[in-house]
Protein backbone atom coordinates (compact mmCIF):
# COMPACT_ATOMS: atom_id res chain seq x y z
CA UNK A 1 0.00 0.00 0.00
CA UNK A 2 1.44 3.19 -1.25
CA UNK A 3 1.74 6.00 1.31
CA UNK A 4 -0.17 9.12 0.66
CA UNK A 5 2.42 12.26 0.21
CA UNK A 6 0.70 15.55 1.56
CA UNK A 7 2.16 18.72 -0.60
CA UNK A 8 2.53 21.91 1.51
CA UNK A 9 0.23 24.56 0.22
CA UNK A 10 2.99 27.09 0.02
CA UNK A 11 4.94 25.04 -2.64
CA UNK A 12 1.56 24.20 -4.28
CA UNK A 13 1.38 27.85 -4.93
CA UNK A 14 4.53 28.71 -5.56
CA UNK A 15 4.75 26.34 -8.44
CA UNK A 16 1.64 28.04 -9.96
CA UNK A 17 3.16 31.38 -9.68
CA UNK A 18 6.27 29.99 -11.74
CA UNK A 19 4.32 28.14 -14.32
CA UNK A 20 2.55 32.00 -14.57
CA UNK A 21 6.07 33.31 -14.76
CA UNK A 22 6.98 30.83 -17.25
CA UNK A 23 4.16 31.99 -19.53
CA UNK A 24 4.31 35.84 -18.81
CA UNK A 25 7.70 35.99 -19.60
CA UNK A 26 7.09 34.14 -22.80
CA UNK A 27 3.73 36.10 -23.69
CA UNK A 28 6.26 39.42 -23.45
CA UNK A 29 8.91 37.80 -25.51
CA UNK A 30 6.24 37.01 -27.96
CA UNK A 31 4.41 40.55 -27.74
CA UNK A 32 7.65 41.99 -28.14
CA UNK A 33 8.94 40.28 -31.37
CA UNK A 34 5.66 40.88 -32.82
CA UNK A 35 5.95 44.50 -31.93
CA UNK A 36 9.65 44.53 -33.68
CA UNK A 37 8.07 42.88 -36.81
CA UNK A 38 5.37 44.85 -37.01
CA UNK A 39 7.48 48.34 -36.93
CA UNK A 40 9.72 46.73 -39.29
CA UNK A 41 7.16 45.87 -41.83
CA UNK A 42 5.45 49.47 -41.28
CA UNK A 43 8.69 51.04 -41.88
CA UNK A 44 10.02 48.85 -45.47
CA UNK A 45 5.97 49.18 -46.38
CA UNK A 46 7.36 50.28 -49.45
CA UNK A 47 9.01 47.20 -50.52
CA UNK A 48 6.41 44.42 -48.94
CA UNK A 49 3.05 46.36 -50.78
CA UNK A 50 4.42 45.44 -54.55
CA UNK A 51 5.49 42.61 -53.20
CA UNK A 52 2.42 41.41 -51.59
CA UNK A 53 -0.21 42.39 -54.39
CA UNK A 54 2.66 40.41 -57.19
CA UNK A 55 2.32 37.23 -54.87
CA UNK A 56 -1.46 37.53 -54.77
CA UNK A 57 -1.58 37.96 -58.78
CA UNK A 58 0.41 35.09 -59.22
CA UNK A 59 -1.55 32.87 -56.74
CA UNK A 60 -4.36 33.23 -59.08
CA UNK A 61 -1.89 33.33 -62.36
CA UNK A 62 0.19 30.78 -61.22
CA UNK A 63 -2.46 27.97 -62.18
CA UNK A 64 -3.09 28.66 -65.88
CA UNK A 65 0.86 29.05 -66.41
CA UNK A 66 1.08 25.69 -64.84
CA UNK A 67 -1.33 24.07 -67.55
CA UNK A 68 0.93 25.78 -70.10
CA UNK A 69 3.90 24.23 -69.08
CA UNK A 70 2.38 21.09 -68.36
CA UNK A 71 1.38 21.12 -72.33
CA UNK A 72 5.33 21.51 -72.96
CA UNK A 73 5.38 25.32 -73.26
CA UNK A 74 8.47 26.68 -71.63
CA UNK A 75 8.56 28.96 -68.07
CA UNK A 76 8.93 32.43 -69.41
CA UNK A 77 6.31 31.50 -72.33
CA UNK A 78 3.69 30.62 -70.40
CA UNK A 79 4.07 33.25 -67.80
CA UNK A 80 4.53 35.77 -70.60
CA UNK A 81 0.75 34.21 -72.43
CA UNK A 82 -0.63 34.68 -69.15
CA UNK A 83 0.64 38.48 -68.58
CA UNK A 84 -0.54 39.40 -71.78
CA UNK A 85 -4.06 37.40 -70.95
CA UNK A 86 -4.40 39.84 -67.63
CA UNK A 87 -3.44 43.04 -68.79
CA UNK A 88 -5.87 42.44 -71.47
CA UNK A 89 -8.55 42.08 -68.79
CA UNK A 90 -7.41 45.17 -67.23
CA UNK A 91 -6.99 47.16 -69.80
CA UNK A 92 -10.97 46.60 -70.23
CA UNK A 93 -11.86 47.25 -67.09
CA UNK A 94 -9.83 50.15 -66.85
CA UNK A 95 -10.99 51.61 -70.31
CA UNK A 96 -14.59 50.98 -70.05
CA UNK A 97 -15.46 50.42 -65.93
CA UNK A 98 -13.45 52.13 -64.21
CA UNK A 99 -13.31 56.36 -65.69
CA UNK A 100 -17.13 55.62 -65.66
CA UNK A 101 -16.61 54.77 -61.39
CA UNK A 102 -14.58 57.64 -61.13
CA UNK A 103 -16.73 60.21 -63.48
CA UNK A 104 -19.32 59.08 -61.28
CA UNK A 105 -17.90 58.78 -57.55
CA UNK A 106 -18.71 62.46 -56.60
CA UNK A 107 -22.43 62.05 -57.62
CA UNK A 108 -22.49 58.76 -55.57
CA UNK A 109 -21.41 59.79 -52.81
CA UNK A 110 -22.96 63.29 -52.81
CA UNK A 111 -27.00 60.97 -53.10
CA UNK A 112 -25.54 58.94 -50.63
CA UNK A 113 -24.92 61.55 -48.36
CA UNK A 114 -28.96 63.54 -49.31
CA UNK A 115 -30.10 59.90 -48.70
CA UNK A 116 -28.75 59.92 -45.26
CA UNK A 117 -30.34 63.31 -44.75
CA UNK A 118 -33.74 61.73 -46.18
CA UNK A 119 -33.37 58.82 -43.53
CA UNK A 120 -32.17 61.04 -40.70
CA UNK A 121 -35.87 63.08 -41.44
CA UNK A 122 -37.99 59.97 -41.62
CA UNK A 123 -36.12 58.99 -38.39
CA UNK A 124 -37.07 61.89 -36.59
CA UNK A 125 -40.56 62.69 -38.21
CA UNK A 126 -41.95 59.64 -39.28
CA UNK A 127 -43.70 56.65 -36.68
CA UNK A 128 -40.46 56.09 -34.97
CA UNK A 129 -40.52 59.46 -33.44
CA UNK A 130 -36.62 59.34 -32.33
CA UNK A 131 -35.29 62.47 -30.83
CA UNK A 132 -33.23 64.31 -32.66
CA UNK A 133 -30.09 64.48 -30.47
CA UNK A 134 -29.93 60.97 -30.48
CA UNK A 135 -29.01 59.99 -34.31
CA UNK A 136 -28.34 63.38 -35.72
CA UNK A 137 -24.68 63.78 -34.67
CA UNK A 138 -23.58 60.00 -36.24
CA UNK A 139 -25.36 60.35 -39.15
CA UNK A 140 -24.09 64.03 -39.97
CA UNK A 141 -20.48 62.56 -39.26
CA UNK A 142 -21.07 59.95 -41.88
CA UNK A 143 -22.79 62.55 -44.37
CA UNK A 144 -19.88 64.83 -43.69
CA UNK A 145 -17.80 62.21 -44.90
CA UNK A 146 -19.11 60.95 -47.90
CA UNK A 147 -19.23 65.08 -48.90
CA UNK A 148 -15.69 64.91 -48.13
CA UNK A 149 -15.06 61.89 -49.89
CA UNK A 150 -17.06 63.45 -53.38
CA UNK A 151 -15.09 66.32 -53.12
CA UNK A 152 -11.35 64.72 -52.64
CA UNK A 153 -12.63 62.61 -55.63
CA UNK A 154 -13.80 65.53 -57.79
CA UNK A 155 -10.60 67.33 -57.37
CA UNK A 156 -8.62 64.20 -58.26
CA UNK A 157 -6.62 62.44 -55.11
CA UNK A 158 -4.26 61.31 -57.27
CA UNK A 159 -3.63 64.36 -59.29
CA UNK A 160 0.17 65.36 -57.98
CA UNK A 161 3.48 64.44 -59.76
CA UNK A 162 4.70 62.60 -57.15
CA UNK A 163 2.20 60.35 -56.37
CA UNK A 164 1.14 59.50 -59.45
CA UNK A 165 5.09 58.75 -60.04
CA UNK A 166 4.68 56.67 -57.22
CA UNK A 167 1.89 54.46 -58.30
CA UNK A 168 3.55 54.27 -62.31
CA UNK A 169 6.78 52.89 -60.02
CA UNK A 170 4.75 50.75 -58.30
CA UNK A 171 2.80 49.37 -60.95
CA UNK A 172 5.56 48.32 -63.04
CA UNK A 173 7.77 46.74 -60.11
CA UNK A 174 4.00 45.12 -59.17
CA UNK A 175 4.22 43.69 -63.18
CA UNK A 176 7.50 42.97 -62.98
CA UNK A 177 7.48 40.88 -59.69
CA UNK A 178 4.29 38.88 -60.59
CA UNK A 179 5.95 37.81 -63.95
CA UNK A 180 8.69 36.22 -62.14
CA UNK A 181 7.15 34.98 -59.28
CA UNK A 182 4.64 33.13 -61.95
CA UNK A 183 7.84 32.21 -64.11
CA UNK A 184 10.09 30.63 -61.35
CA UNK A 185 7.75 29.88 -58.39
CA UNK A 186 7.66 26.62 -59.12
CA UNK A 187 11.20 26.64 -58.26
CA UNK A 188 11.00 27.57 -54.83
CA UNK A 189 9.64 25.36 -52.59
CA UNK A 190 12.36 22.27 -53.98
CA UNK A 191 14.94 25.15 -52.75
CA UNK A 192 13.86 26.09 -49.61
CA UNK A 193 12.92 22.42 -49.21
CA UNK A 194 16.88 21.62 -50.39
CA UNK A 195 17.74 25.34 -48.29
CA UNK A 196 16.24 23.50 -45.08
CA UNK A 197 17.83 20.16 -44.78
CA UNK A 198 16.25 16.57 -44.30
CA UNK A 199 14.46 17.78 -40.96
CA UNK A 200 13.23 21.29 -41.66
CA UNK A 201 13.21 21.35 -45.21
CA UNK A 202 10.35 19.22 -45.86
CA UNK A 203 8.16 20.98 -43.18
CA UNK A 204 9.31 24.53 -45.04
CA UNK A 205 7.77 23.20 -48.10
CA UNK A 206 4.66 22.22 -46.54
CA UNK A 207 4.11 25.14 -44.89
CA UNK A 208 4.27 27.71 -48.06
CA UNK A 209 2.33 25.35 -50.24
CA UNK A 210 -0.49 25.20 -47.84
CA UNK A 211 0.02 28.85 -47.06
CA UNK A 212 0.25 29.30 -51.38
CA UNK A 213 -3.23 26.95 -52.09
CA UNK A 214 -4.92 29.11 -49.25
CA UNK A 215 -4.03 32.47 -50.73
CA UNK A 216 -4.91 31.36 -54.02
CA UNK A 217 -7.98 29.61 -52.82
CA UNK A 218 -9.12 32.61 -51.12
CA UNK A 219 -8.06 35.12 -53.59
CA UNK A 220 -10.16 32.91 -57.03
CA UNK A 221 -12.87 32.32 -54.71
CA UNK A 222 -13.48 35.80 -53.64
CA UNK A 223 -13.29 36.99 -57.15
CA UNK A 224 -15.94 34.66 -58.28
CA UNK A 225 -18.47 34.96 -55.08
CA UNK A 226 -17.65 38.99 -55.72
CA UNK A 227 -18.58 38.82 -59.80
CA UNK A 228 -21.79 36.95 -58.76
CA UNK A 229 -22.87 39.39 -56.21
CA UNK A 230 -21.96 41.99 -58.65
CA UNK A 231 -23.88 40.34 -61.23
CA UNK A 232 -26.99 39.45 -59.33
CA UNK A 233 -27.31 43.38 -57.45
CA UNK A 234 -26.46 45.08 -60.80
CA UNK A 235 -29.82 43.21 -62.42
CA UNK A 236 -31.87 44.46 -59.34
CA UNK A 237 -30.43 48.12 -60.06
CA UNK A 238 -31.12 48.24 -63.71
CA UNK A 239 -34.92 46.50 -63.08
CA UNK A 240 -35.53 49.27 -60.83
CA UNK A 241 -34.03 51.89 -63.59
CA UNK A 242 -31.31 53.32 -61.35
CA UNK A 243 -28.84 55.43 -63.37
CA UNK A 244 -25.52 54.68 -61.80
CA UNK A 245 -25.93 51.19 -61.94
CA UNK A 246 -22.52 50.18 -63.36
CA UNK A 247 -20.91 52.45 -60.98
CA UNK A 248 -22.24 50.86 -57.88
CA UNK A 249 -22.11 47.13 -59.21
CA UNK A 250 -18.32 47.97 -59.53
CA UNK A 251 -18.31 49.12 -55.91
CA UNK A 252 -20.13 46.07 -55.11
CA UNK A 253 -17.57 44.01 -56.94
CA UNK A 254 -14.55 45.80 -55.26
CA UNK A 255 -16.14 45.47 -51.76
CA UNK A 256 -16.18 41.77 -51.74
CA UNK A 257 -12.68 41.41 -51.59
CA UNK A 258 -13.03 42.72 -48.24
CA UNK A 259 -15.69 40.96 -46.49
CA UNK A 260 -18.42 41.68 -43.89
CA UNK A 261 -17.17 45.18 -44.36
CA UNK A 262 -16.83 45.97 -47.69
CA UNK A 263 -20.59 44.27 -48.40
CA UNK A 264 -22.14 46.17 -45.79
CA UNK A 265 -20.61 49.31 -47.07
CA UNK A 266 -21.66 48.71 -51.13
CA UNK A 267 -24.66 47.66 -49.93
CA UNK A 268 -25.34 50.89 -47.81
CA UNK A 269 -24.55 52.63 -50.73
CA UNK A 270 -26.35 51.38 -53.30
CA UNK A 271 -29.50 51.56 -50.89
CA UNK A 272 -28.92 55.66 -50.20
CA UNK A 273 -28.03 56.55 -54.04
CA UNK A 274 -31.47 54.77 -55.19
CA UNK A 275 -33.39 56.15 -52.34
CA UNK A 276 -32.37 59.81 -53.65
CA UNK A 277 -33.09 59.20 -57.15
CA UNK A 278 -35.61 56.44 -57.38
CA UNK A 279 -38.10 56.16 -54.36
CA UNK A 280 -38.15 54.62 -50.98
CA UNK A 281 -39.92 51.66 -52.38
CA UNK A 282 -37.39 51.27 -55.10
CA UNK A 283 -35.49 51.37 -52.34
CA UNK A 284 -36.36 49.18 -50.16
CA UNK A 285 -36.03 46.39 -52.64
CA UNK A 286 -32.71 47.06 -53.80
CA UNK A 287 -32.15 46.38 -49.53
CA UNK A 288 -34.36 42.81 -49.72
CA UNK A 289 -31.79 41.94 -53.11
CA UNK A 290 -28.87 42.93 -51.31
CA UNK A 291 -29.90 41.26 -48.08
CA UNK A 292 -30.93 37.88 -50.34
CA UNK A 293 -27.71 38.39 -51.93
CA UNK A 294 -25.35 38.63 -48.80
CA UNK A 295 -27.12 35.28 -46.90
CA UNK A 296 -26.81 33.44 -50.59
CA UNK A 297 -23.31 34.12 -50.73
CA UNK A 298 -22.68 33.30 -46.82
CA UNK A 299 -24.46 30.10 -46.47
CA UNK A 300 -24.48 28.62 -49.96
CA UNK A 301 -21.71 30.12 -52.27
CA UNK A 302 -18.62 30.93 -49.98
CA UNK A 303 -19.30 27.81 -48.26
CA UNK A 304 -19.41 25.22 -51.25
CA UNK A 305 -16.51 27.25 -53.33
CA UNK A 306 -14.09 27.82 -50.29
CA UNK A 307 -14.87 24.35 -48.05
CA UNK A 308 -13.47 24.21 -44.85
CA UNK A 309 -9.90 25.60 -46.29
CA UNK A 310 -10.85 28.86 -44.85
CA UNK A 311 -12.95 27.83 -41.56
CA UNK A 312 -12.57 31.52 -40.20
CA UNK A 313 -15.41 32.55 -37.98
CA UNK A 314 -16.88 36.08 -38.60
CA UNK A 315 -15.99 37.88 -35.51
CA UNK A 316 -11.82 36.60 -36.49
CA UNK A 317 -12.86 38.22 -40.11
CA UNK A 318 -14.13 41.90 -38.90
CA UNK A 319 -11.28 41.87 -36.51
CA UNK A 320 -8.48 41.49 -38.90
CA UNK A 321 -10.30 43.99 -41.46
CA UNK A 322 -10.41 46.49 -38.43
CA UNK A 323 -7.00 45.55 -37.52
CA UNK A 324 -5.53 46.03 -40.93
CA UNK A 325 -7.53 49.04 -41.99
CA UNK A 326 -6.82 50.79 -38.62
CA UNK A 327 -2.84 50.47 -39.20
CA UNK A 328 -2.62 50.11 -42.99
CA UNK A 329 -5.68 52.05 -44.45
CA UNK A 330 -7.39 50.30 -47.41
CA UNK A 331 -4.72 48.29 -48.33
CA UNK A 332 -4.58 46.76 -45.17
CA UNK A 333 -8.31 46.35 -44.90
CA UNK A 334 -7.64 44.18 -48.55
CA UNK A 335 -4.76 42.28 -47.05
CA UNK A 336 -6.11 41.85 -43.86
CA UNK A 337 -8.05 38.64 -44.38
CA UNK A 338 -5.72 36.72 -46.77
CA UNK A 339 -2.88 36.97 -44.62
CA UNK A 340 -4.86 36.03 -41.68
CA UNK A 341 -6.06 32.97 -43.79
CA UNK A 342 -2.12 32.21 -44.37
CA UNK A 343 -1.56 32.55 -40.55
CA UNK A 344 -4.39 30.08 -40.00
CA UNK A 345 -3.37 27.44 -42.43
CA UNK A 346 0.07 27.49 -40.41
CA UNK A 347 -1.50 27.59 -37.31
CA UNK A 348 -3.77 24.55 -38.64
CA UNK A 349 -0.52 22.30 -39.74
CA UNK A 350 0.83 23.41 -36.31
CA UNK A 351 -1.39 21.76 -34.59
CA UNK A 352 -1.54 18.91 -36.87
CA UNK A 353 2.02 18.35 -35.86
CA UNK A 354 1.15 18.26 -32.55
CA UNK A 355 -1.75 15.42 -32.97
CA UNK A 356 1.16 13.37 -34.41
CA UNK A 357 3.75 13.78 -32.06
CA UNK A 358 1.61 13.12 -29.39
CA UNK A 359 0.09 9.81 -31.67
CA UNK A 360 3.93 8.81 -32.08
CA UNK A 361 4.86 9.37 -28.39
CA UNK A 362 1.51 7.11 -27.22
CA UNK A 363 2.02 4.19 -29.09
CA UNK A 364 4.18 1.74 -28.11
CA UNK A 365 7.02 0.31 -30.65
CA UNK A 366 6.18 3.38 -32.61
CA UNK A 367 8.69 4.73 -35.12
CA UNK A 368 11.08 7.36 -34.38
CA UNK A 369 8.88 10.99 -33.69
CA UNK A 370 10.44 12.61 -36.83
CA UNK A 371 9.78 9.76 -39.23
CA UNK A 372 6.20 9.03 -37.43
CA UNK A 373 4.79 12.68 -37.71
CA UNK A 374 6.28 12.90 -41.49
CA UNK A 375 4.36 10.26 -42.85
CA UNK A 376 0.66 11.22 -40.77
CA UNK A 377 1.07 14.89 -42.34
CA UNK A 378 2.17 13.09 -45.43
CA UNK A 379 -0.58 10.63 -45.46
CA UNK A 380 -2.98 13.47 -44.27
CA UNK A 381 -1.91 15.95 -47.45
CA UNK A 382 -2.15 13.02 -49.91
CA UNK A 383 -5.61 12.46 -48.94
CA UNK A 384 -6.97 15.95 -48.88
CA UNK A 385 -5.20 16.66 -52.10
CA UNK A 386 -6.53 13.58 -53.43
CA UNK A 387 -9.85 14.91 -52.40
CA UNK A 388 -9.02 18.45 -54.74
Amino acid sequence: MSETRLRDRAVVIDQGFAVLQRWGIRIVVIAAALYVLGWVVGRTWMIWFPVSLAILFATVLGPPAKRLRDLGVPAAAAAGVVMIAFLAALGFLFSILIPQLVDEAPEIADRAARGIGEVQDWLIEGPLQIEEGQITNALNTIEQWLRDSALDISTGVLSTIGVATGVIVNTVLILILTFLFIKDGHRFLPFVESLGGHRVGGHLRELLYRAWTTLGGFIRTQALVSFIDAVLIGIALVVVGQPLWVPLAVITFIGGFIPIVGAFVSGALAVLVTLVTNSPQDALIILVVIIVVQQLEGNVLSPMLQGKSMNLHPAVVLMAVTAGGSMFGITGAFLAVPVTATVAAVLRYANERVDASLAGVEQPGAEPLDAAVDETVAARNLGSRDED
